[in-house]
């Protein structure tokens, strides 16, 4: 698998373009998505590399670690709109803090104190919990905030925030 990988980049650094870009992104742009595998953020909202820092995660919540990236992106780096996009179909939907808890018995209690899930119940709810963590943190300053729900059938975003 990792040869695979490695012989995949040998091929695409033959004809790479992207030295010369800068790395604050050009449409001043951070998006806030998950990490699921048929999410090609870039294409989904027709950038390209260069335009926008993409942070991912399950289920695209905004975390302690996605502010903490905020911050670097929008304070340090020049970005000042923000998008966070859900997706229909997400995994973090389907699970819970206690069924996963039943699979991983092997992690002691301690460690499950810090842990944070952030599973989605209601897909629109956690969408304004997000967008609204972002709008109201005290280390971010000043941005544009929108929430999306990327559709894994037909490839549509909507806005609902």
């Amino acid at each position: 698998m990792f040869e695979e990988l490695l012989d995949a980049n040998a091929a695409y650094a033959k004809t790479f373009d992207g030295a010369g870009l800068a790395r604050e992104p050009a449409k001043r742009l951070v998006v806030v998505t998950c990490m699921d595998a048929r999410i090609d953020t870039l294409a989904a909202l027709g950038l390209k590399p260069g335009d926008a820092h993409v942070l991912r995660n399950a289920g695209g919540r905004v975390s302690d670690d996605v502010i903490r990236s905020l911050v670097v992106s929008t304070r340090l780096l020049g970005t000042d709109t923000v998008v966070v996009m859900h997706h229909t179909g997400c995994g973090m939907a389907t699970i819970n803090k206690k069924s996963v808890r039943e699979i991983l018995t092997d992690i002691d209690e301690e460690h499950w104190e810090p842990f944070q899930l952030l599973e989605i119940e209601d897909q629109q709810q956690a969408l304004r919990e997000d967008v609204t963590k972002v709008r109201e943190s005290p280390l971010l300053r000043d941005l544009r905030v929108a929430g999306f729900i990327f559709d894994v059938k037909s490839g549509r975003a909507t806005q609902y925030l």
